[in-house]
């Protein structure tokens, strides 16, 4: 009886099934589908891992077709689509990616650089970039195990930045409308100190902020941006170049020297494209004739004023002879210390060997320059 029973009841599930089925076939369908797509995703997955790109794409493509709501393979096709330069195809991609996880941040990021740098379709990019600044997602946080605080607030930080970008490129297409221009590069502005507000220690946000400021002749906000890049980024050239244009223009042409003297550095140490380097070379030698023309006229006024005063001359002297005493005497102390241990010569400065990149990083990190700059009050974290 037991066994009959058992039999008569698994006949029962059976046709349960059965029925289950026939009235949901699509479901079935669709749950069938979902596993064979995450099979084929799960084996693209490998071959991005180890950059097998067109075996990548064969299997996220079959994968999608069965499954097409896998945002994360989306994803991954359109970074694949980015190294090819299938650039319409990688678009779709990350399209598809965020429309099935519309927080997915970097899917909107990556489409709107491509739109606005490489396809030029600017309107597109900013709206992306809005979508991501706009969106609100639950902060989670677990001590010493999982934050995700930093990067929603980054990603915002990223998204303003690249609204800068993108409104400067705008600016340089309207070149035959003023007005126009003007505007987008004041939006420009706004982006990029939006940005700087969340992380005012970015390189990239502070030395395009200082761009704009420059070319819009606000040399007070341009060359305070360019300090604070600099204190953040000491080893990118750009902002020394910058900044030894401005300080050139503005006469100062001691500090313009020193700053582009270490962008030389810089670049040659770098490897950099050798026509950056004719151009700083250029550069160091003009300034060199204006801080040699701006010494003579000194002098010459200097002159002028010791023959009318002869305390004045004796005094100086006096002062000429204190400085070169006070410099044999350093040049002494320099020699014996040398003596005793190797050393590299920094600013005339003996600093031992297995100290020089540290002391290196710490002199081309220092603005001299800023004190010229102090009176821009709307530039955050000022020097």
């Amino acid at each position: 009886m037991r066994k009959f029973l058992s039999a008569l009841f698994s006949i029962f599930v059976i046709a349960v099934i059965i029925v289950a089925v026939y009235f949901n076939q699509q479901f079935c369908i669709h749950q069938i589908n979902k596993v064979k797509g995450m099979y084929y995703v799960y084996k693209g997955d490998k071959a991005y891992k180890v950059m097998n790109t067109k075996d990548a794409i064969l299997y996220y493509n079959k994968g999608l077709n069965l499954y097409p709501k896998h945002y994360g393979a989306w994803y991954n096709l359109g970074n694949i689509y980015v190294a090819y330069e299938d650039y319409y195809s990688a678009l779709n991609a990350y399209s598809q990616a965020f429309k099935y996880n519309p927080k997915m941040a970097i899917a909107r990021m990556n489409y709107g650089i491509i739109s606005s740098e490489i396809l030029g379709d600017f309107d597109s990019a900013l709206k992306q970039y809005d979508q991501i600044i706009k969106t609100k997602r639950k902060l989670i946080t677990i001590p010493y195990v999982y934050s995700n605080k930093v990067s929603y607030i980054e990603n915002k930080a990223i998204a303003h930045y690249n609204k800068g970008v993108t409104y400067r490129m705008k600016a340089l297409y309207t070149t035959d409308n003023w007005e126009l221009q003007r505007k987008y590069i004041s939006k420009a502005i706004q982006e990029y100190q939006k940005s700087i507000d969340i992380f005012p220690d970015s390189y990239d946000a502070q030395y395009n902020l200082g761009t704009l400021y420059h070319t819009t002749g606000d040399y007070m906000r341009a060359g305070a941006c360019y300090c604070k890049a600099i204190n953040v980024g000491p080893l990118n050239y750009e902002a020394h170049y910058n900044l030894a244009l401005l300080l050139r223009r503005l006469g100062h042409y001691e500090e313009a020297y020193e700053e582009i003297d270490k962008a030389m550095t810089l670049i040659t140490a770098l490897d950099q494209n050798s026509s950056i380097l004719e151009y700083a070379i250029t550069m160091l030698n003009e300034i060199q004739r204006d801080k040699h023309r701006d010494s003579i006229y000194k002098k010459n006024h200097n002159r002028l004023k010791i023959l009318t005063n002869e305390t004045a001359k004796e005094q100086n002297s006096n002062q000429v002879t204190k400085k070169k005493k006070a410099k044999n005497k350093k040049r002494e102390k320099d020699k014996s210390a040398a003596a005793e241990q190797e050393f590299s010569f920094i600013n005339g400065k003996a600093v031992p060997e297995e100290e020089v990149d540290e002391v290196i990083i710490e002199d081309f990190e220092k603005c001299p320059s800023s004190i010229y700059f102090d009176n821009s009050k709307d530039v955050i974290d000022k020097i």
